[in-house]
């Protein structure tokens, strides 16, 4: 009998074996954003409902709903609506913003809490407070021009025939530390409220939060995360190497600069809404990658696995410790343990996201 058949089935094998694998893994990145949708949804109709007040959720879904219902209006409609739905889309902005950094980068330390940029929109905040004594919305929109221009600069330093991932951190974190000197300057030279409203923002609040925070960070998600998800198959390239990737015919520097500035914006509006919320951006796009395992794009689940933490934070942070501490408090008792962790691993073994 001919040998031919049998060579021939080979191919074919290899392809089925391959696109079934492909298919497996679609399906377990819909199960892991099916299932962090859900419990984005169960957190946040919680959050409605929990209080120093508890409100059953069929009074919860008609104060939603644009019924008036005496009491729940006002504490549902007025205080906890506009908070949770803030908490989801600062969550939200973080996590794409945090994992892009680290997929374009290939390292899970390059988040925008590490690298500069959330200090570049904190210190130009604290000195919108501290010095001007700029109110909220000038310090909101101090702290997105800073957190947009630092990145840039970072980029621009970084850049030498391309901006390499490992100077782009280096460069980031060199910046950081000096905002991170402007900041305690400033602190020390504050006045008592300013310096109560300075570290309330330096800790990432949702305290007042209202439909004038969340209107912007609203915009800038709709418009921006469009963009950044569209570039998420060159990103994915881009972990192949530079080299590699221009192969494919992917443009490395071009993707490089649309996605950080993408990416920055989404970060700059969060963070000029609840402040530098520790470590969300950091733990959002691991927590993802865990997950889904290898394949699809992590940048959905990482936006959600950035809502889920805000919004379960923020709760546990208001009503489970006893007294209420900022969002950015609890989030940072989650995320310290986490870096220290991560950084132990790489150290050994040259691990990655």
């Amino acid at each position: 009998m001919s040998p031919t058949p049998t060579r021939s089935l080979i191919p074919s094998t290899t392809a089925e074996a391959v696109a079934g694998l492909r298919r497996a893994r679609t399906r377990r990145w819909a199960s892991v954003v099916t299932v962090l949708s859900v419990l984005v949804i169960a957190v946040f109709v919680a959050s409605l409902m929990i209080g120093q007040t508890f409100y059953p959720i069929d009074e919860v879904a008609r104060v939603v709903a644009g019924q008036q219902v005496p009491g729940a209006s006002f504490t549902v409609g007025r205080l906890r609506l506009p908070r949770a739905v803030l908490a989801v889309l600062v969550g939200l902005c973080f996590g794409l913003g945090g994992v892009t950094f680290q997929t374009m980068l290939r390292n899970p330390l390059a988040s925008p809490d590490i690298i500069g940029i959330s200090s570049g929109a904190s210190a130009a905040a604290v000195f919108g407070i501290v010095t001007l004594g700029l109110g909220s919305t000038g310090v909101s929109v101090l702290a997105i021009v800073a957190g947009l221009g630092v990145a840039l600069l970072i980029y621009a330093l970084a850049f030498k025939n391309g901006a390499a991932g490992i100077r782009l951190i280096l460069v980031g974190i060199g910046i950081s530390s000096m905002l991170t000197a402007l900041i305690n300057w400033e602190l020390t030279r504050a006045a008592q409220w300013d310096l109560q409203e300075a570290l309330r923002w330096l800790a990432g609040s949702l305290n007042g939060a209202n439909w004038d925070a969340v209107i912007p960070v609203l915009i800038a998600l709709v418009i921006l995360s469009p963009l950044l998800i569209g570039q998420s198959k060159s990103l994915s390239i881009t972990q192949l190497g530079d080299d590699t990737a221009e192969a494919l015919g992917v443009g490395v520097s071009r993707t490089r600069l649309f996605v950080i500035v993408t990416a920055v914006g989404l970060i700059a509006f969060a963070t000029a809404a609840a402040g530098p919320v520790a470590f969300v951006a950091f733990l959002s796009g691991p927590i993802a990658a865990r997950l889904t395992g290898p394949g699809p794009s992590p940048l959905i689940p990482a936006g959600l696995v950035g809502a889920l933490l805000v919004l379960t934070a923020d709760l546990v942070g208001q009503f489970a410790l006893g007294t209420r501490y900022p969002v950015g408090v609890v989030t940072g008792i989650l995320g310290a343990p986490y870096l220290l962790y991560l950084i132990i691993r790489i150290n050994r073994s040259g691990g990655s996201l």
